[in-house]
């Protein structure tokens, strides 16, 4: 399903045989790349270009990326892969309240929770995370 699109190209969130972490792709013929995208911060990361010897120039990836990047085209993107995939892809993962992020090497203190579950709201654009022997869950307004 497309998202937006950029210089003649679109970016899209396929809805068949996906799998985190949440991504859109790019196909250009000659090249195809992957975005990642979050459900708890507004970045946007390029993934991957294949074939590498194609590789377009870094400005048209760096102008993809933007696109996906600005408000409207991100919560479109999280709203799509929300809707078919039914998950943010946070589940397991490590919570620092300390630092207020995920973390991805953890040192588990007692900051730190293990997310037991993750919810999109894609009507507020929030994501709500249950955590693993917390007190209360933790919503992230995007």
């Amino acid at each position: 399903m497309k998202v937006c699109g950029y210089k003649g190209l679109s970016l899209v969130i396929m809805l068949r045989d996906e799998h985190c972490p949440p991504h859109a792709h790019v196909d250009a013929g000659a090249w195809s790349a992957r975005f990642k995208f979050s459900f708890w911060h507004n970045g946007v990361e390029l993934w991957d270009v294949i074939p590498l010897s194609r590789r377009p120039p870094v400005a048209v990836l760096e102008g993809l990326r933007q696109a996906l990047r600005q408000t409207d085209h991100l919560r479109r993107a999280r709203g799509i892969w929300w809707s078919r995939l039914r998950t943010a892809c946070l589940d397991n993962q490590w919570w620092d309240e300390q630092a207020n992020e995920v973390a991805v090497l953890r040192q588990v203190t007692s900051t730190t929770f293990r997310i037991a579950s993750a919810y999109y709201e894609p009507e507020v654009n929030k994501t709500l995370l249950a955590l693993v022997g917390a007190q209360e869950g933790i919503e992230i307004e995007l």
